[in-house]
């Protein structure tokens, strides 16, 4: 990844965390808040922000800011669930989503 510079925001009126590069809106991952569980349902980078690994650095701030608020984590969406399978960290904050093979 280049020295682009990155962050990455809570909006909650959107349900969703989104990922700014050098200050455009380079994606977002989409979640739901159920009870104390953080569902994430979508993720996607723009495709002139591909091959940059912004995904990763969107599923690790993301991610963190759910563990980091005390929540459970329960990954629908593929990208994230690949991210959680490749980052054993988030174990023991993750739960599998009812009724699916994802988490």
């Amino acid at each position: 990844m280049s020295e682009e510079e990155t962050r990455v925001v809570r909006h909650d009126e959107r349900s969703r965390y989104e990922l700014f590069a050098d200050g455009e809106l380079a994606g977002f991952a989409r979640y739901a808040e159920r009870g104390n569980q953080t569902v994430f349902t979508h993720t996607e980078i723009d495709e002139a922000f591909g091959g940059r690994g912004l995904g990763q650095v969107l599923a690790k701030a993301a991610l963190d800011d759910v563990v980091e608020r005390g929540r459970v984590i329960v990954a629908v969406c593929p990208f994230i669930a690949g991210y959680l399978k490749r980052h054993p960290g988030y174990q023991d904050h993750v739960r599998r989503a009812e009724g699916t093979s994802a988490g």
